[in-house]
């Protein structure tokens, strides 16, 4: 396994145990081995020493750089990691509390919670500027999770919150919205300006947007698709035959991802190859649904596709528009993975803070960005960047203030 250039290397010469004085070096062994220096907490000190002019008594003193956590000790790289550990690798606060104290510094678990509250409040004006961008987007693909919540007013039990997640694919973009309920107020407010194309599952409460005018409604042929896998056991033959006709879509996709094909070419490819296939399923389910049980596995999974065909078929019109939602199921998936780990958020602020920090990594991971160093960068420059500039520190539009 060849290691990664870009990494350091520490060289280690280690001289035949005879004495060469006077040999002639033919050549050497190269012998790699990956090692790793553990993270360590240090203090950084300012030193400001203070001056008098004898003349006029005035005393001048430089003055501290903006910090993220005003009059706080955590600098912008123990912020950073404390969320990315947090919301990116799901390591609950208390296990970072145990680790600290390893490491010689007891941090209270509170005091971690404050430190990511404190973190949070700082970006709050990113995140309506990154709302407000994928808001603009013209396709969203839309699809929701659950999140436990402890409700004050819930005692010994916790609430079931939802993060809405909305992903724009052309721009590279996922926003986190938190709701409370799973009910169409949530989508409907967030929404309420937004035209364009909607991709979803087949919940009933994206149905309200098919009426809107400007919205086109789009769904998700994953879903569809894995209700037919889930048909395999009801009628193995039939289901076998819509899953093979169905792959035969997905392998034009991958075919226009590994040719890089151009939105031209692509649009070209779908109309010579995925449309027919389309057409030949739903004149296939067309036959056979009479002559199977509507309230079969079966017939549940060609009933719900032949009610949506047409909203399934719609990517094959415009190149920019993907075939399912797996897009925005992978910008879910760690919520998904989080929940294992810290079980609950603290509060309907804390589920509504997860939702923004998640959009920015969920963000930082769609363009290769890494997420400690965006955010360890944006923590430093954002207390002192200019309102109408936020734009450029986000994780799709950034470049490191000083590049390593």
């Amino acid at each position: 396994m060849a290691l990664p250039a870009g990494l350091p290397r520490e060289e280690h010469i280690i001289e035949p145990q005879v004495d060469v004085t006077g040999w002639k070096q033919i050549g050497k062994e190269i012998t790699e081995e990956l090692e790793r220096i553990p993270g360590k907490l240090f203090v950084r000190q300012y030193l400001r020493p203070k001056y008098v002019n004898p003349l006029t008594g005035e005393i001048v003193i430089g003055e501290l750089p903006v910090r993220p956590i005003d009059k706080g000790i955590a600098g912008p790289g123990l912020l950073a990691q404390i969320v990315i550990d947090k919301y990116v690798d799901h390591l609950p606060i208390y296990r970072q509390a145990h680790r600290f104290e390893r490491e010689g510094m007891k941090l209270p678990v509170s005091t971690l919670a404050d430190w990511i509250s404190g973190t949070c409040h700082l970006l709050e004006p990113l995140y309506e500027v990154h709302r407000k961008l994928v808001l603009n987007s013209n396709y969203l693909q839309a699809d929701e999770t659950p999140i436990k919540v402890l409700d004050k007013d819930k005692k010994g039990a916790t609430h079931r919150g939802f993060h809405w997640v909305y992903h724009a694919p052309v721009n590279r973009l996922v926003l986190f919205d938190y709701r409370e309920g799973r009910g169409r107020e949530g989508p409907k407010e967030c929404l309420r300006n937004f035209g364009g194309y909607l991709q979803t599952d087949g919940y009933a409460v994206y149905e309200d947007f098919d009426k809107r005018t400007g919205i086109t409604l789009m769904h998700c042929m994953a879903h569809a698709r894995r209700m037919f896998d889930q048909a395999l056991d009801n009628d193995r033959q039939r289901a076998e035959h819509v899953l093979t006709e169905m792959q035969k879509l997905y392998a034009v996709e991958q075919l226009g991802r590994d040719k890089s094909l151009s939105p031209e070419e692509l649009h070209a490819l779908r109309q010579e190859q995925s449309v027919p296939v389309l057409e030949n399923i739903k004149a296939w389910m067309m036959d056979i649904y009479p002559q199977v049980l509507p309230e079969s596995t079966i017939g549940k999974a060609i009933g719900y596709s032949l009610k949506r065909w047409d909203k399934l078929s719609l990517y094959t019109t415009d190149a920019r528009l993907q075939i399912d939602n797996n897009l925005v199921e992978n910008a879910i998936r760690p919520v998904a993975i989080g929940r294992k780990n810290y079980l609950f958020a603290g509060s309907h602020d804390g589920a509504r803070r997860a939702a923004m920090l998640y959009s920015f990594l969920g963000t930082c991971k769609i363009n290769n960005v890494n997420p400690f160093e965006w955010l360890r960068d944006i923590l430093l420059r954002i207390p002192a960047h200019s309102v109408n500039k936020l734009e450029q520190l986000l994780p799709n539009n950034w470049t490191p203030a000083n590049p390593c």
